[in-house]
């Protein structure tokens, strides 16, 4: 495929949730090649730093996991889901593409855990209100559309009262530097402050990728007008034994600069 411009400008937002489930499906096995052992077959990863769920225990003890209903959205291949899955929880895995989905079920396949998946837009559950537990997403579906406080309000409706709901993204400080895991890049070149999404073209003009920064205070606002209340924001710091790269994430710059901001929210009771 030839591609385009790449650059920082407003798009329809038909053309971003269009490029969100065509990018996925065309790069869905480059993507599970690129990162899978890192990310495993059935392990719980919130980011690039390594930080695991069995660590973290952000949806709660893991050994209060028996029973749960959870709902991963932006499942990817499902890791997330089926370590939960292990753990006796009662998981649902979705997401926006179905090349992803198709790759979870090759994974059920060798890794002797299956679990249920749903095809869906984050922004439209296709679940009844207070049907789960928990929810979650490891780096999935907010950053790819330009309405993540449709998917924060979805959230509310689905969680039980007392539910618990944990995103994890890239951290708002991120977008002011270059993607470059090495030392070089940690000089800013970008505002804070400047919120046009990332767009890549192909050569016919049209959107092939589109990702969209947010600030602290945006993910805040967008969380509280859910409904949702912010109970810890955690910022992995990179960890001595992990000497991953992942695109501009790596152990150089992760030293200096935070890479993830993980958002722990619950619904009131």
């Amino acid at each position: 495929m030839s591609h385009g411009r790449i650059g920082y400008e407003d798009i329809p937002e038909p053309a971003a949730s269009a490029a969100a489930q065509s990018w996925w499906d065309a790069n869905a096995a480059e993507y599970l090649e690129e990162n899978g052992d890192f990310l495993g077959d059935a392990e719980f990863v919130w980011g690039p730093e390594g930080l695991r769920e069995s660590q973290a225990q952000l949806l709660g003890p893991t050994d209060r996991l028996v029973g749960k209903q959870i709902l991963e959205i932006g499942s990817g291949a499902g890791q997330c889901s089926r370590w939960l899955a292990r753990r006796g929880a009662r998981v649902v895995a979705s997401d926006l593409s179905h090349a992803m989905l198709v790759a979870g079920r090759q994974i059920d396949e060798t890794a002797g855990t299956r679990v249920p998946v749903v095809q869906c837009d984050a922004r439209t559950l296709p679940f009844a209100d207070r049907s789960f537990d928990a929810a979650f997403t490891s780096f999935g579906a907010i950053p790819f559309v330009p309405d993540a406080r449709r998917i924060h309000t979805e959230i509310f409706r689905v969680l039980a009262p007392g539910g618990r709901w944990v995103c994890s993204v890239t951290h708002p400080a991120r977008w002011m530097f270059p993607d470059d895991p090495t030392r070089h890049g940690t000089t800013i070149t970008r505002s804070y402050f400047a919120r046009d999404p990332y767009v890549e073209f192909d050569a016919a003009g049209r959107v092939e990728y589109a990702e969209y920064h947010r600030t602290i205070g945006d993910h805040v606002r967008d969380i509280a007008a859910s409904g949702l209340r912010i109970v810890d924001v955690v910022e992995p710091e990179w960890p001595h034994e992990n000497t991953n790269v992942w695109g501009g994430w790596g152990p150089e710059r992760g030293a200096l600069l935070p890479g993830t901001a993980i958002f722990v929210c619950d619904k009131p009771a």
